[in-house]
C-alpha cells in the first residue's frame, strides 16, 4: 500500500493508510464517539485512494467518513486537534490560511473552513476565492474539489440512522426508520409442498396416475412415462410483537415492520401486552398511517403490563394448533419482562416449539454491552429459541432477516438444538 501522508506536515513518514485509520478510530472511540469497525476500513480505503497533502485535507476526509451527526462534531474536533494539532503547530503554513484546525475552545469549538470556501464579491456579487489566484493554485483547488467529491460519494445521507438505536432517535428520524422498516423484505425458508408438478427429468418420481391416464388416452401398450416432483413454497411467517410499556421505544418501528411484512410477505401479525390481539386484517391496508391507526385502536392494552405466558397460551390454543404455527417461522419481539412465573413461560414456549419450524426471539436489550439473559421470562424462553438477536437498530434488523431465512451461525445452532444435538446457550 502506498504511503498515505508523505506530504502531510507534522506527521511521521511511511505511515500506511490502514495504520493511520486504525489508530485514529481507536482514539475517537476511547473518547466516547461511537464508530463502527467498517468505517475504519472505509477510512483506510479513502486515504489510500486519495492521499492527503495537508492536515486540512486529512481533517475533511476523516470527518466525512467518521462523523454522521452534527452533535458529534465538537468531540471529533477535539480528538483531531489532540492527535494532530500538537505536531503540526511547529510546521510553517504552506498557504495563507492555517494548515491545521485550531484547538476548540470550551464554549465555542472552531473548525477549519472547507477547502473550497469562498466569499462573495461586494461589487459583482459573484463568489470570489479568498486565496491569491495562480495557475498552480487553481489546478490544486480543482484537484482538491474532485478528491473531496469522491470522498463525499462514499457517505449516505441517512447512514447515521442505520446504526442508531431506535430509543435514541428523534420523532422525525423515527418516521424515516419506520418507512425503511416497512420496506424491508422478509423471506422464510422453502419447504416441499404436497402438490406436484410435471417434470421432464427421469430423476424425479414416477407419476403413476398421470402415466396411466396418458396410456388410456393413447391406447398403446408402451406409453410415455411421466415424472413429477413436489413443488416448493415459502413457509408461513408469524410475528408476535410486545407492545407493553417497557417496549414502547421500539414497538413503533416493530409495528411498521409488521405492516410491511403483512402487505409484502403475507405474514400473520399479532401484538400482545396483557392480552393477545390479531392485527393481520388491520395491517393489510396499503396506507401505512391508516394501518397503524387501526392497529392502535384494536389493541386497548397498548403500553401496559406484560403477560407473555398467557399470550403465548392464547396464541397456541386459538391459532397455533389450528395450523397457523405448524411448520411456520415464528418471530417474537419482546424484552422478556413479564409478571408470570418463568416456569409458565417455559411451558408455553415448549408447546410452541413443538409446532413451529423455527422460533426467532428479537430482544432490543441484547445490544447493551453488559447484557445477560437473566430476566425470568427471557431466561425461560431462550432454550426454546433457534435464534436470539437484538433488532435494536435498522442495521440489526438485517441479522433478524437472516435468522428468519435460516442463514448465519445463530440459525444453524438453533436447528442443531432442535434436533437435540447440542444444548441451548445465550447466543
Amino acid at each position: 500500500m502506498a504511503d498515505t501522508n508523505r506530504a502531510v506536515p507534522g506527521l511521521p513518514p511511511r505511515v500506511e493508510a490502514a495504520a493511520l485509520s486504525g489508530a485514529f478510530v481507536t482514539a475517537i472511540r476511547r473518547a466516547g464517539l461511537s464508530t463502527s469497525p467498517d468505517r475504519a476500513a472505509r477510512l483506510a480505503e479513502a486515504l489510500h485512494l486519495i492521499p492527503p497533502t495537508d492536515l486540512e485535507q486529512l481533517y475533511w476526509t476523516c470527518r466525512v467518513v467518521l462523523v454522521s451527526a452534527h452533535e458529534q462534531l465538537p468531540l471529533f474536533d477535539a480528538v483531531f486537534a489532540a492527535v494532530f494539532g500538537g505536531k503540526a503547530a511547529a510546521q510553517p503554513p504552506r498557504t495563507a490560511r492555517p494548515a491545521v484546525p485550531p484547538p476548540p475552545a470550551p464554549d465555542a469549538p472552531t473548525r477549519p473552513a472547507a477547502p473550497d470556501a469562498r466569499q462573495a464579491d461586494t461589487v459583482t456579487g459573484r463568489p470570489q476565492d479568498r486565496r491569491v489566484a495562480s495557475p498552480d493554485r487553481d489546478s490544486a483547488a480543482a484537484a482538491d474539489r474532485a478528491n473531496r467529491e469522491a470522498v463525499l460519494a462514499m457517505v449516505s445521507a441517512d447512514e447515521h440512522l442505520h446504526g442508531t438505536s431506535f430509543a435514541e432517535l428523534s420523532a422525525d428520524e423515527i418516521g424515516d426508520v419506520r418507512r425503511l422498516a416497512a420496506a424491508m423484505q422478509l423471506a422464510t425458508p422453502l419447504r416441499l409442498s404436497r402438490r406436484t408438478r410435471t417434470s421432464a427429468h427421469s430423476t424425479a418420481s414416477l407419476d403413476v396416475r398421470a402415466t396411466v391416464r396418458a396410456a388410456r388416452r393413447s391406447g398403446t401398450d408402451a406409453p410415455l412415462l411421466l415424472y413429477a416432483r413436489r413443488r416448493e413454497q415459502r413457509r408461513k411467517l408469524v410475528l408476535l410483537c410486545d407492545v407493553s410499556g417497557s417496549m414502547e421505544p421500539y414497538s413503533r418501528v416493530f409495528v411498521s415492520l409488521l405492516q410491511g411484512a403483512v402487505s409484502g410477505a403475507g405474514a400473520e401479525a399479532f401484538v400482545f401486552a396483557t392480552r393477545l390481539t390479531r392485527l393481520t386484517r388491520q395491517l393489510a391496508l396499503r396506507d401505512p398511517d391508516q394501518a397503524l391507526a387501526g392497529a392502535a385502536t384494536s389493541a386497548p392494552d397498548w403500553a401496559s403490563g406484560t403477560r407473555i405466558a398467557e399470550c403465548l397460551r392464547h396464541f397456541v390454543d386459538q391459532h397455533g394448533r389450528r395450523g397457523l404455527a405448524r411448520g411456520a417461522v415464528v418471530v417474537v419481539f419482546s424484552d422478556g419482562w413479564a409478571y408470570e412465573d418463568p416456569e409458565q413461560v417455559a411451558a408455553q414456549m415448549a408447546r410452541l416449539r413443538r409446532l413451529a419450524h423455527r422460533i426467532v426471539w428479537v430482544n432490543p436489550r441484547k445490544a447493551a454491552p453488559q447484557y445477560q439473559p437473566l430476566v425470568g421470562g427471557m431466561a425461560a424462553a431462550l432454550p426454546y429459541c433457534d435464534a436470539f438477536v437484538s433488532g435494536h437498530s435498522y442495521t440489526a434488523l438485517a441479522e433478524m432477516a437472516a435468522a428468519i431465512r435460516g442463514d448465519g451461525p445463530l440459525a444453524v445452532a438453533g436447528q442443531r438444538r432442535a434436533r437435540g444435538k447440542e444444548p441451548a446457550h445465550a447466543n
